[in-house]
């Protein structure tokens, strides 16, 4: 059985007329040989721009190229070429140190595995990314809670995710993707684990999200999912092949 979806409200916006969230120029990303010889080019030259508040699908068959734009979007790695400027700042030559706070810090991460912590409550959870920016204790706490409570989780904070269903634990693991007040959340087929019902309750939350601002990327391989984004984008061959806007062009 699944709950009514909660009502959210995403992070704060700090401005109505903000800059694009992305914007690729010529992003290439190849993958070498022992010998240095190029084995694969995932990324072709790719020019994207996501404007703020978009919710876009990134849809392609294996091999495509979408889970390696995922990556570079994610600053989980970086372009063999061309640039990446995430909320007007370009990552794309940036050393792993800082690499690694631009994602802590600007972008949040929601799996189909739920990558939850067995030995943690869901507060303990949510607050882990919070502890890697070295925040004080009592505000990790009242951060997670909050952000728990806006999906509806409020009577599930002791909790330890073994205790949850999928979808309670998709809602927590929603809950840390927004606790660091990211500019961009990131989504890689998040309802894939989950049964219709509940993978719809999820995708109401993402519709909330966006309805409140938040830009959204996400990764899908269902057309059900992607008609519920602003704008479909499609690789092939590591190509843009199509870049479809199915709804408004702002939230």
């Amino acid at each position: 059985m699944t709950s009514s979806s909660p009502n959210i409200v995403a992070p704060p916006l700090d401005s109505d007329e903000r800059p694009p969230t992305a914007i690729l120029r010529g992003l290439k990303k190849h993958y070498f040989k022992p010998d240095g010889s190029i084995l694969v080019e995932a990324l072709r030259g790719l020019d994207l721009v996501i404007p703020a508040g978009q919710y876009c699908a990134i849809m392609g068959a294996s091999g495509s190229g979408k889970s390696t734009l995922m990556n570079m979007l994610g600053c989980l790695d970086r372009p063999t070429a061309g640039q990446y400027l995430l909320d007007g700042i370009d990552v794309s030559g940036l050393d792993d140190t800082a690499l690694s706070r631009a994602r802590g810090s600007r972008i949040g991460f929601v799996f189909q595995a739920f990558n939850l912590i067995s030995e943690l409550t869901i507060v303990e959870n949510v607050e882990v990314p919070l502890f890697y920016q070295g925040l004080p204790r009592a505000e990790r706490h009242d951060r997670a809670v909050a952000r728990l409570e806006m999906v509806g989780l409020a009577d599930r904070l002791s909790h330890r995710p073994n205790e949850l269903s999928g979808g309670q634990q998709q809602r927590v693991a929603i809950a840390r993707s927004l606790v660091t007040n990211p500019a961009i959340l990131m989504a890689d087929e998040p309802t894939g684990n989950l049964d219709t019902a509940t993978g719809d309750a999820i995708l109401d939350i993402f519709d909330q999200l966006h309805a409140e601002g938040l830009t959204i990327i996400m990764v899908t391989h269902d057309p059900k999912v992607a008609e519920r984004c602003q704008r479909i984008v499609m690789l092939e061959d590591g190509n843009l092949a199509s870049d479809e806007l199915v709804g408004d062009a702002t939230p």
